[in-house]
């Protein structure tokens, strides 16, 4: 088992929330990491898993009995298939207040649910728990994002790495399951039976849909358009769906933390920014299966290297930003005129960083234009722009600019 980043977190909500919902896609860990922290427990918790179809069964047929049942202290699994606890749960609560009483885990965010929100409000902290990272992984605790918001990002220690080996992490993923099969064909087996599963029954216990035959190339074609702007229209089109049905859809994979919008930055530059958001898979391992892709096709398909590479980097910051001291938001940015930035981090006093990711391993000044449209933009309260490469050195291009490897993402304060 892989020490997860976020066990900290976890420890911090049970200490102070009656309510602790850890949530993210199915195979994240969710559960074992739970089972890990409970086992060192003084106290005895009950464990339930909706999983378990008489269970199931038990909660349909009297979910208050169900929660009085459970005694003090519990941990139930897979929440989402049970809705009916939460106004339970929350009566549970209100009754006898105390911090922990509940961790509940799941494989849909159950904000999507309705009155959830209402019913558990000031009672529940939320933890999302996604894929791998590769500092975890790796066994230690990266230091990028706090490095960029002080300014020195260069200071970091960044391990040397070959391209295809950066490449074969990517392509990777990190799906705790996936990261243990050796070859690319065991691998594939996998997503191909994990996407069935989440296709075919936790999309229906989410919602009741119609044309499910439709999803699999729904996540295909969005696929085919990471790293560019949501053009529901033109999906909408090749798809021969409504707008209406295609929202729907693309919400239900995003309440199952298949997909993650990241939306637009927009500020003081006014209407010359675009506001559309962009799509990316939680895994780069994922696209790269819904890609069709392996590591000796990458070299003949170079086009879509650069957006595997983009949302591998998306969701490697996703990660981080949870843990570091920062805690900032992630957004995109897109000028009228063209000019991008593939991710804005900005924090609560409004400092930014911004991020460009090019998967070649040479670079030109041509490559910090939006980094730079974006300094000028804000002048001081940008940290720093860093141009994220597949290269080896770490080089300056102009004051608070940098060109960095990849791998910098799990680089560590070298102190």
């Amino acid at each position: 088992m892989h020490a997860r980043h976020l066990a900290s977190s976890l420890s911090a909500a049970l200490e102070d929330t009656p309510v602790v919902f850890l949530a993210g896609a199915r195979q994240t860990g969710k559960s074992t990491l739970v089972q890990a922290h409970l086992a060192n427990e003084a106290r005895e918790r009950v464990f339930r898993t909706f999983d378990d179809l008489g269970t199931l069964a038990a909660v349909q047929a009297d979910p208050e009995g169900f929660i009085a049942s459970l005694g003090e202290r519990a941990f139930l699994d897979e929440i989402q298939r049970a809705p009916k606890l939460f106004l339970p749960i929350k009566a549970s609560v209100d009754r006898h207040r105390m911090p922990g009483r509940f961790v509940l885990t799941g494989s849909a965010n159950v904000l999507t649910l309705p009155k959830v929100s209402e019913s558990l409000a000031g009672r529940m902290e939320i933890l999302t728990l996604w894929p791998l990272a590769q500092s975890e992984l790796e066994g230690v605790t990266s230091g990028f994002v706090d490095a960029c918001f002080h300014g020195n990002p260069q200071a970091l220690k960044v391990e040397k790495l070959e391209r295809r080996d950066l490449l074969a992490r990517v392509l990777r993923g990190g799906y705790p399951e996936v990261v243990t099969r050796k070859s690319h064909k065991a691998r594939t087996r996998w997503f191909e039976a994990y996407l069935t599963t989440v296709i075919q029954r936790d999309l229906r216990d989410l919602s009741a849909i119609d044309g499910i035959a439709a999803l699999p190339r729904l996540l295909q074609s969005v696929a085919l358009r990471v790293g560019s702007p949501l053009n529901m229209a033109d999906l909408g089109r090749t798809l021969g769906l409504n707008q209406m049905t295609l929202k729907r859809y693309l919400t239900l994979f995003e309440a199952l933390y298949l997909v993650k919008r990241l939306p637009p930055w927009f500020e003081n530059m006014g209407k010359r920014l675009a506001k559309t958001p962009k799509l990316y898979f939680n895994d780069a391992g994922l696209l790269g299966y819904l890609l069709d892709l392996d590591p000796e096709s990458l070299d003949a398909r170079p086009t879509l290297v650069g957006p595997l590479v983009e949302n591998f980097v998306v969701m490697e910051l996703t990660k981080l930003v949870a843990w570091s001291l920062v805690r900032p938001s992630l957004y995109h940015m897109r000028t009228s005129a063209g000019l991008e930035v593939d991710i804005v981090m900005e924090n609560r006093k409004r400092e930014l960083v911004g991020i460009e990711v090019k998967a070649s391993m040479t670079l030109s000044d041509s490559d910090f234009k939006g980094l730079r449209e974006l300094q000028k933009a804000v002048g001081k309260r940008m940290k720093c722009g860093v141009v994220l490469y597949g290269g080896r050195e770490i080089l300056p291009f102009g004051k608070g600019l940098w060109a960095m490897p990849i791998q910098a993402l799990w680089g560590v304060d070298d102190e």
